[in-house]
């Protein structure tokens, strides 16, 4: 049983709990644009489910048809406890690789593109991982592990992982040379030196003691969060996809036929010769490094917050399994996307025209999109009359942006100079 489903109303009641915290104690960790731009990764990771089928799926079935052994008993504890073990220990080789090969780096970049660090990152997942990431859940299969039993402990782990993403606790005694914490968690999504490519466990640290990728959180190096390449963008479409492109430039532009195909396949940061020569790429340093906070309006701040209430409700919406047509979830994912897309467009204080051009089309397709889908018979009223009373909210606010530009490019204009 997948369990994360069940935890978010949890994960939202905790990340109130350590923003309030936050406050209380002089050192709120949140700003509105990077949790936001996290908060939608994550839904739109749950929302890939409904229009993407994996290989996975197939190939374990194969395993388990053809290539297991006897299947144990989902009533013993004992297969619980290998489950656990052993799920983590796959995972401990999928989060390592993720951070050495190029390939799977892509998938799990935008987990680590974040440059704060709270509970809001936690949720801040790939939409691509479901790739290749199965591959190293194979053994488990192979091994006998009932499948219930193997979505079930991964749910699990996920959710243990998710409250070692926070800046409000400690180191914990012995309790960090077991498990991981939200300490040594730290040291793995920071990009000081000394830190790069640690703490690899989701559950048990233990692995990287044994394979000797373990760092301690040091107080005389605190930790920066982010990655050396920057992605200075809340898009969502970008994060998720800015590794893949440069992977596919790298092996268009080598000279080399053996180049081109084994970008895909190096070690992550490899790059050809002649393209590194032709093309090179700049990787910030720490001394140069500033957290991309580009100045906005709080009517745009607000704006942002509303549209993650509403696709964080359009998520729902699909997982309460109303709807039965494919090609509604499509759409339905789609627009879900370009409302991200649009609302990180206003994050980043892009010209106002540009931000105002594309929500105003945004809004004019959902207008359209709700009309052939009363004609077709494909959306219900009670949805369609909710639609159509949110997308005239983002009217409201879209033109009352386009009635401030003036203003508004004077004010963003002065605050990026001040700052």
């Amino acid at each position: 049983m997948d369990l994360v489903v069940y935890a978010v109303p949890l994960f939202i009641l905790a990340m109130v709990f350590e923003l309030v915290w936050g406050f209380r104690v002089g050192r709120n960790t949140y700003r509105v644009n990077d949790a936001v731009g996290s908060l939608f990764l994550g839904t739109l990771s749950q929302a890939r489910k409904f229009i993407t089928l994996g290989l996975g799926g197939y190939f374990y079935y194969l395993t388990t048809e053809y290539f297991s052994l006897s299947l144990m008993s989902s009533q013993s504890v004992w297969t619980w406890v290998l489950a656990t073990i052993l799920y983590d220990f796959c995972y401990y080789w999928l989060h390592r690789m993720g951070h050495e090969r190029t390939i799977l780096w892509a998938a799990h970049v935008a987990h680590h593109q974040s440059e704060d660090y709270n509970l809001s990152t936690a949720l801040r997942q790939t939409s691509t991982g479901f790739l290749l990431g199965w591959i190293f859940y194979l053994p488990m299969f192979a091994l006998g592990v009932p499948a219930e039993v193997i979505v079930t402990v991964g749910s699990l782990n996920l959710i243990y992982q998710f409250w070692v993403h926070t800046e409000h606790v400690g180191k914990l005694g012995w309790y960090e040379w077991i498990f991981v914490t939200p300490s040594n968690h730290r040291v793995h999504h920071a990009q000081n030196d000394r830190y790069l490519d640690r703490n690899y466990g989701g559950l048990f640290i233990l692995w990287d003691r044994i394979f000797g990728t373990f760092q301690e959180e040091l107080d005389e190096d605190p930790p920066v969060y982010g990655i050396r390449g920057a992605l200075r963008s809340f898009n969502p479409l970008r994060a998720l996809s800015h590794i893949y492109i440069d992977m596919f430039r790298d092996s268009w532009r080598a000279k080399r036929w053996r180049d081109k195909f084994y970008v895909w396949i190096a070690p992550n940061g490899w790059r050809p010769a002649d393209v590194e020569t032709d093309y090179p790429r700049k990787k910030s340093s720490l001394e140069e490094f500033e957290r991309f906070d580009p100045p906005t309006h709080s009517l745009v701040r607000a704006y942002a917050l509303f549209q993650l209430v509403a696709v964080v409700a359009l998520l729902g919406y699909l997982q309460a399994g109303v709807i039965e047509s494919y090609t509604v979830g499509v759409v339905l994912v789609m627009a879900m996307l370009w409302t991200t897309v649009c609302t990180a467009h206003w994050l980043e204080g892009g010209a106002p025209k540009t931000s105002f051009a594309l929500d105003l089309l945004r809004v004019v397709c959902g207008y359209l999109a709700v009309f052939l889908g009363l004609r077709l018979g494909l959306a219900g009223g009670s949805f369609a009359n909710a639609s159509a009373a949110y997308l005239t909210l983002n009217l409201v606010f879209v033109f009352t942006m386009f009635w401030l530009r003036g203003s508004l490019e004077n004010r963003l204009g002065n605050q990026a100079l001040e700052g």
